[in-house]
């Protein structure tokens, strides 16, 4: 079983990496070719491809700017670690040992709009480049074209490598329409968190993020291979509703007091 998720905007690179492990991520020559182009956008310029503020299109750009190799403990840190999003806070990887990371490490993929596909323990400097970009580069006119077929083929090499035929998809619709699902070397299953609210089951956006977040942690703490055992998924009163799920769609669903 492997499973996807999507980065996240917010980024934490103030506190320190509780772990001094760490690789280096598999598509860093494909990232480099990405930020020489980006780095011929003027501040406002990323603004603008962004939808994002001034002060916030400045703060891009000087990243992409100050980008550089040999990544490294002082200039990167852990994408698990790095990623400060509701995704993140269900993950929780801040309280993985060592036996926790080296699972994760085989079992989890996190999908970039800069990077393609990272591990949890993956160096990554700071970035905002989300896949759903439409950022006309050397390979075609959007993100999607520029990582083509290599995020899959990468899925596919590691499906093989853990004797899979199992993708559970955790991510968004934006980031997992960089996997082309036809050449994919697995079934795909989708989890889908849902809580009740006024007079029926509902997806909130907040709760489905952490949800998705909280899955990989059951599945990397309960140390799951099979697919199946995610439907004990039980984390902060979620529960797999037979009744609603599909064969592909395994719908998960609570209801909050009050």
């Amino acid at each position: 079983m492997l499973l996807v998720i999507s980065p996240a905007k917010n980024l934490d690179y103030q506190t320190p990496a509780t772990t001094k492990q760490s690789t280096t991520p598999d598509f860093l020559e494909h990232a480099q070719l990405l930020i020489e182009e980006l780095r011929g956008l003027a501040p406002q310029d990323v603004s603008k491809l962004m939808s994002i503020s001034d002060k916030l299109g400045v703060l891009n750009y000087d990243r992409f700017q100050q980008w550089s190799l040999p990544f490294t403990a002082d200039n990167a840190k852990p994408a698990a670690l790095a990623f400060n999003g509701d995704v993140y806070t269900g993950l929780n990887a801040e309280s993985f040992k060592a036996d926790d990371f080296k699972f994760a490490q085989k079992h989890l993929r996190i999908l970039s709009g800069l990077y393609g596909l990272l591990r949890p323990l993956d160096l990554m400097q700071a970035y905002r480049l989300e896949m759903g970009t439409k950022f006309e580069n050397q390979r075609g006119k959007n993100l999607y074209e520029f990582w083509g077929d290599i995020i899959t083929q990468a899925l596919n090499q590691q499906l093989k490598s853990l004797n899979s035929e199992v993708l559970v998809n955790l991510a968004s619709n934006e980031y997992f329409k960089s996997v082309k699902a036809k050449t994919l070397n697995a079934t795909i299953v989708t989890p889908v968190f849902k809580d009740w609210k006024g007079d029926k089951y509902k997806i909130i956006s907040f709760y489905a993020k952490k949800a998705r977040g909280l899955m990989c942690a059951y599945a990397i703490n309960n140390r799951i291979t099979d697919a199946e055992e995610l439907k004990g998924f039980d984390l902060e009163g979620y529960g797999y509703n037979e009744a609603m799920s599909s064969e592909k769609e395994w719908v998960f669903t609570r209801q909050l007091d009050g």
